[in-house]
């Protein structure tokens, strides 16, 4: 355990000019008497007062430093089996303690300031900012960071995971936020970076070397064990969670992202360089941003491409959710291209699907051409359609149904009368209004209609309009042109004409 520094120079101070007894000491500064002991060995002074005692352990005290000199991270629990087996007779906690007091101590390193050139280096990293719950989906909330060194300018954009995808994506907006690209860029182990490594040899992920090659810089991974070798952007993502994060709110990703540009150019590019002091970071970079490299012409492509097996219903599963497809492509191996806000389907060039990306969980993103092509192919699927419709609109319509059948109810006639609900007064009203006709004990659309009409007076709303007649019956509802009267007058003036 560490101690205060104060309060290490007060034991000292009653032990050798007081003449302070342990126990003493140990009562009246509230700390256990083994911290004491373990100031005063530490100290390396010579115990004035009282006569110090022998310990069983000393006489093994050579054997514990000549193990202790060649293992120097041997565990207490192991060392203490192996005195034990030579004949020591103490208990296991006093040993530990023994060990502690004569365990050899790393000699602390020194480290050398290491300076940049403006332009020549950045240092990237992945931050962990808990999770951001979205609909049913908890997804973790990642920071990428990208750091100049010479000017400590600071990049900063959140993702819903850390995919190479997104790693590329994050150096894709820094490049262009900053118009241009360090000369190297310096990595952790990271699994986006480093595939393996033995020793000295190093296999970097293809994906990144490709992106490297693209923009002209060099991938450089920092050595094993030397955080110190990218202290910049550690720092940057420890100035990040106090001056950012720290106590924010914000609404969705897209939110935080804008709130975070306008962070990096405000307050995080107002404070002082620490390369030089007399200027600002905003200054510092405007310096160094001529001296970076050109970016290209052409972006490096960063889709998600990913092949996927399609069952036997119209859907592929991506990302946690299904998107729908044509019902022809079923049982087909098919391609998804995804950016963070389109998914696309193709087969070979040719595009199937194009929907917006969902980042919720088990939420089925549907194309109503997709599904009306569907319908009318399997004229028998309506019923189902109509029940998975209500599911995900108002999911307390299953229990009804369910309650309803139970009472040997047509469910058919339940299932469009509920739909029809559902058009005029929407889904937020509909599963509250299903869930006081379910409390109420009623499972019945006229339970649901009587709720729908008690909110609706409550908030003094007008009556919703009914929906246009479905296209079939407007088409019997054809209006008839009735046959002339005086067609009839004729033929009796004929009539009359041929009797005389």
């Amino acid at each position: 355990m560490t101690i205060a520094p104060e309060l290490e120079a007060h034991i000292l101070r009653y032990y050798h000019v007081e003449k302070w007894r342990i126990g003493t000491i140990a009562r009246q500064l509230h700390v256990h008497g083994g911290t004491v002991r373990r100031v005063l060995a530490q100290a390396g002074l010579p115990r004035i007062g009282t006569r110090q005692r022998r310990s069983q352990v000393d006489a093994y005290l050579p054997f514990i430093a000549q193990t202790l000199e060649k293992f120097p991270t041997l565990t207490a629990s192991r060392l203490y089996r192996m005195v034990r087996e030579r004949g020591y007779p103490g208990g296991p906690d006093h040993f530990r303690h023994l060990i502690c007091l004569h365990r050899p101590r790393p000699q602390a390193e020194a480290y050398l300031r290491l300076t940049t050139l403006p332009g020549e280096q950045g240092q990237v990293d992945w931050a962990h900012f808990g999770h951001l719950d979205i609909g049913r989906a908890r997804r973790p909330l990642m920071a990428f960071v990208l750091v100049l060194s010479w000017s400590r300018r600071i990049f900063l954009r959140f993702f819903l995971d850390a995919r190479m995808e997104n790693f590329l994506r994050g150096h894709l907006a820094a490049f262009a936020a900053w118009q241009g690209c360090p000369r190297v860029l310096l990595y952790d182990n990271l699994k986006s970076a480093v595939l393996e490594r033995q020793g000295d040899a190093i296999r970097f992920h293809p994906t990144l070397l490709a992106f490297a090659g693209h923009y002209r810089f060099e991938p450089r991974p920092v050595a094993l064990g030397r955080g110190n070798e990218k202290g910049r952007v550690e720092r940057a993502i420890r100035y990040v969670r106090d001056a950012f994060f720290a106590a924010r709110t914000f609404h969705g990703l897209d939110d935080l992202n804008a709130q975070a540009e306008a962070w990096c150019a405000g307050q995080a590019a107002d404070r002082p360089c620490p390369e030089d002091g007399r200027l600002r970071v905003r200054e510092a970079f405007a310096a160094e941003q001529p001296r970076l490299l050109a970016l290209p012409a052409n972006p490096f492509p960063t889709d998600e491409v990913v092949t996927v097996q399609v069952g036997k219903t119209p859907y592929v599963r991506f990302d946690l959710n299904d998107y729908s497809i044509p019902h022809t492509q079923v049982q087909r191996l098919l391609t998804v291209h995804a950016d963070p806000e389109r998914v696309r389907v193709t087969d070979g060039a040719h595009v199937l699907a194009d929907h917006p990306r969902s980042y919720e969980r088990d939420r089925q993103v549907e194309d109503p051409a997709h599904v009306q092509t569907l319908v009318e192919h399997k004229r028998a699927a309506r019923h189902h359609r109509g029940v998975h419709r209500l599911a995900q609109a108002a999911p307390a319509s299953l229990d009804l149904l369910a309650g309803a059948a139970l009472r040997g109810s047509n469910l058919g006639t339940l299932t469009a009368a509920l739909l029809r609900l559902l058009d005029r007064h929407g889904a937020a009203e509909l599963q509250v209004a299903i869930g006081d006709a379910l409390q109420s004990g009623v499972p019945h659309p006229n339970a649901v209609r009587l709720a729908l009409e008690r909110r609706r007076e409550a908030r003094h709303a007008v009556p919703p309009v009914a929906p246009c007649l479905p296209p079939h019956v407007q088409e019997k509802d054809a209006p008839v042109q009735p046959h002339r009267l005086d067609t009839y007058d004729l033929l009796a003036k004929e009539r009359d004409g041929d009797e005389s």
